[in-house]
């Protein structure tokens, strides 16, 4: 097995809280988006993230609005609902218990 496989798996994984993390707090352009992931080390193009961003806005997990541009046609800004809130919450929550129980099993390894 190639490594490379498993760790874009990893980052698949991982992929969709990122992307709430991000726009936590704070509505984003998805070109935004793709930046603030590569400024974290995870590498997403356009053509990952358009087809991510509509499914958790079908869940309701995103909304989004238009705004005029100075530099062009409106620009689309997603943006957590408060459904969306509370799955982060709860993913947050995942998340920490994954990391913990992994961290056990590297620590009993030792």
């Amino acid at each position: 097995m190639k490594i490379e496989n498993t760790k874009a798996q990893m980052r698949k994984g991982v992929l969709e809280y990122c992307i709430l993390l991000v726009l936590d707090g704070k509505p984003l352009y998805a070109s935004d988006i793709i930046q603030e992931l590569k400024e974290g080390k995870m590498i997403v193009v356009e053509g990952t993230l358009y087809p991510l961003l509509t499914r958790l806005k079908n869940d309701g997990l995103l909304t989004y609005k238009w705004e005029e541009s100075t530099q062009g046609p409106p620009r689309k800004y997603y943006e957590l609902t408060n459904e969306g809130r509370q799955f982060l919450g709860e993913l947050e929550e995942s998340w920490c218990e994954l990391v913990e129980a992994v961290s056990k099993i590297k620590t009993h390894k030792s």
